[in-house]
């Protein structure tokens, strides 16, 4: 369930690796410029799995530099048979590089439900070109870092940056103890869509895409869809991802923000 979970976060979103933001679409600092709380409900067919919650905490200093910390909750349906409490937070220290992209320095993940803290952890060593990490098993390594490097849930902010600008790209990201990538189509095509979070229908772009050496349980396939809102911010609207006999669903039912 957290590992399903875990990998629905990380779509909430021959091509070339990532580059810079085209013009017209949101930069970080405009995203960096309110406070935003997302609250997502994810469902499985009839049966609705639980809920994620994302959100941007304070400044942190992580190895003498400043960075922003990403912080999300994912929380199952206990009512659900077989699926139990499943209380899991995610971390990412990360900040933006020369290109104006997302890059992590320090990931994990804590199991709360089971009280284990740091059950997960990757870290970012640009000095000596590394990722080292350690896993839910215990096992750790030491992988090649190839920049930008990110980890888990980072996509949240770097999949909002090209949603809908007409430019295929792909971002790498290190997790489940290897390098992988997402690929991403980003058409300008607006299409109109209804979420709980808005209480008028939303013009909204599609970005589809793929994953590549990121492995997923029940069948995942790799394909995704998301929507984003055609709006400054580029909102992450929704995500389905297809699994054994079915599709997966995330779709936003709460939307705050603020200005700073």
């Amino acid at each position: 369930m957290t590992r399903f979970l875990l990998l629905i976060l990380l779509l909430i979103p021959g091509l070339s690796l990532a580059q810079k933001p085209p013009e017209g679409q949101p930069s970080l600092d405009d995203l960096f410029s309110i406070k935003e709380t997302f609250r997502y409900e994810v469902k499985y067919g009839f049966f609705k799995l639980g809920w994620v919650e994302v959100s941007l905490l304070p400044d942190t200093m992580y190895n003498g530099k400043l960075h922003k910390h990403l912080f999300t909750k994912i929380e199952s349906n206990s009512k659900i048979p077989f699926i139990g409490t499943e209380i899991d937070h995610f971390h990412s220290l990360f900040y933006e590089n020369e290109d104006g992209l997302p890059v992590t320095s320090y990931y994990w993940k804590d199991n709360v439900d089971e009280n284990e803290y740091k059950e997960i952890e990757y870290v970012f060593d640009r000095e000596n070109g590394v990722v080292t990490y350690k896993e839910e098993d215990n096992t750790r390594d030491t992988l090649s870092l190839k920049e930008p490097a990110t980890a888990g849930h980072i996509i949240f902010y770097f999949s909002r940056l090209f949603a809908g600008g007409d430019i295929d790209h792909s971002m790498p990201v290190y997790v489940t103890k290897e390098e992988g990538a997402i690929h991403f189509k980003n058409p300008s095509k607006l299409e109109t869509r209804k979420y709980a979070a808005f209480d008028e229908p939303v013009q909204a772009y599609l970005t589809t895409g793929q994953t590549e050496n990121i492995a997923g349980p029940f069948g995942f396939s790799g394909e995704f869809r998301a929507w984003f809102m055609n709006d400054d911010l580029r909102v992450p609207l929704e995500a389905r991802v297809k699994v054994f006999l079915g599709n997966a669903i995330v779709k936003l039912i709460e939307y705050k923000v603020e200005e700073l």
